[in-house]
């Protein structure tokens, strides 16, 4: 319940910027339905979670001036992925060159 800049919305799926952002722009993207992880999004109703979350971040990223330069998306997954939300959420990461690897 904690209060957020909302960057974007869709039938399926909410994004908001990070309060805690690591890049220029980083914006979290989840799901309207609530899936611990990505390994819960199964089939067959996965398909449409999954389909929502990343249209929006593809939506997001470009309107937010991303689409030209680049951008990055992230989903970690479990504590050894580095989730620490107990929420599936995609990163979408942009506004400066991002390296590899990433951690």
């Amino acid at each position: 319940e904690i209060p957020a800049k909302v960057a974007g919305r869709s039938v399926g799926a909410l994004a908001f910027h990070d309060l805690n952002p690591q890049a220029p722009v980083h914006v979290l993207v989840i799901p309207t339905g609530h899936y611990g992880s990505s390994r819960d999004v199964l089939p067959p109703e996965g398909a449409s979670v999954w389909a929502a979350v990343m249209d929006l971040g593809v939506k997001v990223a470009r309107e937010l001036g991303l689409a030209d330069d680049g951008y990055r998306f992230v989903i970690n997954t479990g504590r050894d992925g580095g989730q620490s939300v107990g929420h599936l959420h995609l990163h979408v990461l942009g506004g400066r060159r991002l390296t590899w690897p990433p951690g």
